[in-house]
């Protein structure tokens, strides 16, 4: 893949540090907002990064304040949305004519998603979702999910059918009624890490590989055209 560029993203009147990567042939690119227990340099993060180049994405990793701070404090959402803005417009001026995605892990995910119902992430095409946390572990529950429905572009949920953070149920019924905006890929055996256990045949990498698959396909359809009509065997349909 290609190397990592070390950026700064203007936030107020300091910045906060990014990890940007352009692949040659670069297609799209998506802004990575990391969880709330690991920064932007995280294996899974990096995985992630690696993965997206060698299909065609470019990407920009960023640090929220708390954890460029060395605080395991997550962000209020007021800041933590601030940052995924920021982080935006820093993208769109370092990839100028890619389409532009944004998303990430867990929390980085959430508050995108937050933001982008706020106020809509300028040239934003779609959100990219890499374990939703529906509710926190071992309180099912879907008030997470409230600032979905505000979300007018394509959103792509990637969720392991074992995570603690998101009961399979309850998050197909939240994505259901947002079709065809909204697709969700479940994966089999996965937890909120996307780590697999050894009986389940799957290595770590073959289900990150699938899922990253999966959103290059649906970045390269600009976010349209998904629909999945199978839970249990995860088929795909695409409709152009």
């Amino acid at each position: 893949m290609s190397e990592a560029e070390t950026v700064r993203i203007p936030f107020g009147a300091r910045t906060l540090p990014g990890l940007f990567c352009r692949p040659e042939a670069a297609r799209f690119a998506c802004c990575l907002a990391h969880g709330a227990g690991a920064g932007m340099t995280h294996p899974f993060m990096e995985a992630v990064a690696a993965g997206l180049a060698t299909r065609g994405g470019a990407s920009l990793r960023f640090q929220f304040p708390f954890m460029d701070a060395g605080s395991r404090r997550p962000d209020q959402p007021a800041v933590a949305t601030a940052a995924v803005r920021a982080a935006v417009e820093t993208l769109a001026a370092l990839a100028p004519g890619l389409p532009l995605f944004a998303g990430g892990k867990s929390f980085g995910g959430r508050m995108t998603a937050v933001a982008q119902a706020a106020d809509p992430l300028p040239a934003i095409r779609g959100l990219v979702f890499l374990g939703f946390p529906l509710h926190p572990a071992g309180k099912p529950g879907t008030s997470r999910a409230a600032p979905l429905a505000a979300i007018e572009i394509p959103m792509l949920f990637l969720q392991g059918t074992r995570d603690a953070l998101a009961q399979p149920d309850l998050l197909a019924g939240v994505v259901a009624p947002l079709a065809p905006r909204a697709t969700l890929v479940q994966i089999p055996d996965a937890d909120h890490g996307f780590h697999v256990p050894r009986r389940s045949g799957q290595s770590d990498a073959a289900v990150l590989a699938r899922a990253l698959d999966a959103l290059a396909d649906w970045a390269a359809l600009g976010g349209t055209g998904w629909s999945v009509v199978s839970a249990e065997t995860n088929t795909i349909v695409k409709r152009h």
